[in-house]
């Protein structure tokens, strides 16, 4: 925050510090986690004011730290010596797309439905994923996941679970679905945050297989409780993790179609406010 105020997070670093003493004890943390809550918190102790909350809580975080990262466990985008913590803007990477040769990749993504018969790469869809990953996410709890499908019988019997299939689902070569994370958010209020984050990343992901030469076709979930529970049954998912969308992926067909898809103009898009 900015101005940072000389003594803040007083409603919550007590709960704070109970977790990461529970993470710091737990053999199967992630170490990366664990690194991020680590830096963090070093931060924040060396800016609060010491006071008669914060100075035995200090003293707590001293104790449980015990950040260790082995080399094999280092990322391979950063260095051990890295941290974990808030950057400026300025030391973000320059940018070398132009607004022009976005809005190109932009109309050249079109939902896809007719597709060649051969196998997408599996690294080509994680790869993807990668990408995808760096979407906004509230808090950075990322409740969303990939299902991968890759065999065309095995994608195309999901995909007509999601109904409005019908005249291409057997054209389908490789199918993702995206399933978001309700334990991800203790409070029902925020629910609808994995369908906001998980679609941000979702399109983030189709972009990445356009460049790639793949093209995609995002399919509508329906709010069906029949269909819920054949996707639940047919992916062995818990009650918590709730289908958001499909996404076909293959090798386009160049000789198939692309429905025209007449966008609105930006004078009905776009009203400002004073």
């Amino acid at each position: 925050m900015k101005p940072r105020r000389p003594i803040f997070a007083l409603n919550y670093i007590e709960e704070t510090i109970d977790c990461y003493e529970t993470a710091a004890s737990n053999e199967n943390v992630c170490l990366d986690e664990l690194k991020w809550a680590t830096d963090v918190l070093v931060s924040y102790f060396e800016v609060i004011e010491s006071t008669s909350i914060t100075a035995p809580l200090r003293f707590r975080f001293n104790k449980a730290r015990k950040y260790e990262k082995p080399k094999e466990d280092i990322l391979d985008n950063a260095s051990d010596t890295e941290n974990f913590i808030p950057y400026p803007s300025k030391d973000l990477p320059d940018l070398e797309v132009t607004t022009e040769e976005l809005s190109k990749l932009y109309m050249r993504r079109r939902s896809t439905r007719w597709f060649e018969s051969r196998p997408v790469p599996s690294d080509s869809l994680l790869r993807a994923i990668e990408m995808a990953s760096t979407a906004p996410s509230a808090c950075n709890r990322q409740p969303y996941s990939f299902k991968i499908c890759t065999h065309p019988e095995t994608a195309q019997k999901i995909s007509k679970l999601a109904m409005g299939t019908s005249g291409f689902s057997d054209n389908i070569q490789s199918l993702i679905v995206v399933v978001g994370d309700l334990s991800a958010y203790p409070l029902e209020r925020d629910r609808h945050c994995i369908y906001i984050d998980s679609s941000l990343a979702s399109m983030q992901l189709m972009l990445a297989l356009e460049t790639m030469g793949l093209a995609t076709c995002p399919i509508n979930w329906p709010d069906i409780e029949e269909r819920e529970q054949a996707m639940q049954d047919t992916l062995n998912l818990p009650k918590y993790l709730r289908p958001v969308m499909l996404i076909a992926v293959g090798y386009p067909d160049l000789e198939g179609g692309i429905p025209y898809s007449q966008k609105k103009p930006k004078e009905i898009l776009a009203e400002f406010l004073n």
